[in-house]
């Protein structure tokens, strides 16, 4: 008899970045820059780049239009520099001097990945990954002339360094998988799109084996095992059924009456960002929308959104909320959300420079034209209009008055139109602090912003978690201060940040006094249940 034990395959610990269970082939996936090539006279290289860069701009502009949505403006940066024709001419000019092609477009791009890499914040870094991407795909195209997909074994859990968002989108997910990075962040835009599809996701791994035959990744305790011994297998398994039951009984009370707490009833909205995350099978269980997140529809290559598109777009969604409110966010691009064409170029610290409802006052040509797409929509009567990064009430009446004068504009033309309530985010904590001062209908207070600067913490950088944690004292004071103003005025409340979706959040959210939490679609059914199995004593500390 074999008394033998199997030796246990090695564990790895990292950081969720996208809750779920994979049990698959382990796919090591590692950036590989190609080989030599001949060079050519700077005619010849400069028509080589010229031909490379073109090719690189169809595949990634044809990966944006496929994914659409968050994805198309994330791989809109990009693009962008593609078409710099001011960062272009000095590669060239490189070119005409001797340079091969290659050489030139690398030492361009590697200039620009360390000084993204150098950056104090974060958000910024994370861009290395997308410029390392790009100048990777050129070079294979000028090397090679070819540029193929990723081979990856259906179901498979991908290990890479890191993964740009371009790789990511050309993995085909409809069989599953996962993906497990040894660097990247909970934050990155990689992990935006693996919660958004559902694939589970670790990152900050560390150091991971080159080789396995099979991985077991747990995004829920944020693991990795490699070719596991059938114990190591059979407490997997246990996991991955409990938290397929976890769910199961979590979705099968989304058709029960809503949640309450203290007898009070707790209505629960959805965020969206286009038309087609409505489409989610738990979305009509939710009490309306609390907020759609507009910059997003500034994602397609054809320029920034005529009145029309952006007018069939809120008109499907207040169609679809029918007696449901549904509340649309006037554009927050800036920050961590640069449009190519709108937002200003070289701020020093995006997060406190000209960013949502700043911008949209500094660029009235293009504001104007959202606020007549909104208010062609609001005949419907339900929707609600609020405005991002509001500090002084100044901000608040400038825009009211712009919205005024468009739906005046309008009726002139003919066109039906009419103003809807008017509310703003409370995430600026001057406004918090002063919220007596602002003439709002209602208030949606933006968690991730307003913690961010109540702690003065970046949100992204992960070193940074326990200072930055949004159940901070100071942040629930800002909550509690909001919920106590609209409660005495008569004015509606809601919180559409990730605390609204984080259930060790919920009970503080109602001590505070929220009665409306707005999360994404797939967040509805665990954020009821752990409304409904809270118990009314339960108090924020």
């Amino acid at each position: 008899m074999n008394m033998r034990a199997e030796i246990a395959g090695p564990t790895y610990s990292g950081k969720t970045a996208s809750v779920g269970f994979v049990r698959g082939p382990f796919a090591r996936v590692d950036a590989t820059r190609s080989g030599g090539r001949a060079v050519g006279t700077p005619s010849d290289e400069a028509l080589a780049l010229r031909t490379a860069l073109a090719a690189a701009n169809r595949q990634i502009a044809s990966l944006a239009n496929a994914a659409g949505g968050e994805a198309a403006q994330i791989l809109e940066f990009q693009i962008a520099l593609l078409e710099d024709g001011d960062f272009l001419d000095s590669i060239f000019a490189a070119i005409g001097t001797g340079t091969p092609a290659d050489a030139a477009w690398s030492s361009a791009l590697d200039d620009q990945i360390a000084d993204y890499n150098s950056a104090p914040d974060e958000y910024l870094q994370a861009r290395s990954s997308d410029l390392a991407d790009l100048r990777d795909r050129v070079l294979r195209k000028l090397h090679d002339g070819v540029n193929e997909a990723l081979q990856i074994p259906a179901g498979a859990v991908v290990c890479a360094d890191d993964l740009p968002p371009s790789q990511f989108l050309e993995i085909d997910w409809s069989s599953g998988g996962g993906l497990a990075l040894l660097r990247g962040s909970p934050t990155s835009h990689v992990a935006m799109l693996a919660r958004a599809r559902g694939i589970p996701m670790v990152v900050q791994l560390g150091e991971v084996a080159e080789q396995a035959q099979v991985a077991l990744l747990d995004g829920e305790g944020a693991t990795l095992e490699l070719d596991p011994t059938l114990e190591q297998l059979g407490l997997f398994e246990r996991r991955r059924r409990v938290h397929r039951q976890n769910h199961t009984a979590a979705r099968a009370i989304l058709g029960t009456p809503a949640a309450s707490w203290h007898g009070e009833k707790i209505r629960l909205l959805i965020n969206i960002q286009r038309v087609e995350d409505l489409y989610h099978p738990d979305a009509q269980y939710a009490d309306g929308i609390g907020l759609m997140r507009t910059e997003f529809l500034l994602g397609k290559q054809a320029g920034l959104p005529d009145e029309e598109q952006q007018y069939l777009a809120y008109d499907a969604v207040c169609r679809w909320g029918g007696k449901r409110a549904v509340t649309i966010r006037t554009f927050d691009a800036g920050g961590d959300k640069p449009v190519r064409g709108f937002t200003t170029d070289g701020e020093a610290n995006p997060f406190l420079g000209v960013r949502g409802l700043r911008l949209c006052l500094a660029r009235p040509d293009v504001f104007v034209v959202q606020l007549r797409a909104l208010a062609r929509a609001a005949v419907r009567g339900n929707l609600k209009v609020m405005f991002p990064m509001v500090t002084i009430p100044e901000e608040l009446e400038t825009a009211r008055k712009l919205f005024v004068d468009a739906v005046a504009a309008l009726t002139g033309e003919g066109i039906p139109a009419t103003l809807p309530e008017l509310g703003i985010m409370v995430e600026v904590p001057a406004a918090a602090l002063t919220i007596e001062r602002f003439n709002a209908s209602f208030f949606s207070i933006g968690s991730n912003d307003l913690a961010q600067y109540v702690t003065a913490c970046d949100r992204s950088n992960g070193s940074l978690d326990k200072l930055s944690d949004p159940l901070h004292p100071a942040v629930l004071q800002l909550i509690s201060r909001t919920a106590e103003y609209g409660r005495r005025h008569g004015s509606s409340v809601s919180l559409c940040g990730d605390m609204a979706g984080d259930p060790r959040c919920i009970p503080a959210l109602l001590s505070c006094g929220l009665r409306e939490l707005s999360v994404n679609p797939s967040a509805l059914a665990q954020i009821k249940q752990a409304i409904d199995t809270l118990s009314p004593g339960v108090a924020c500390d």
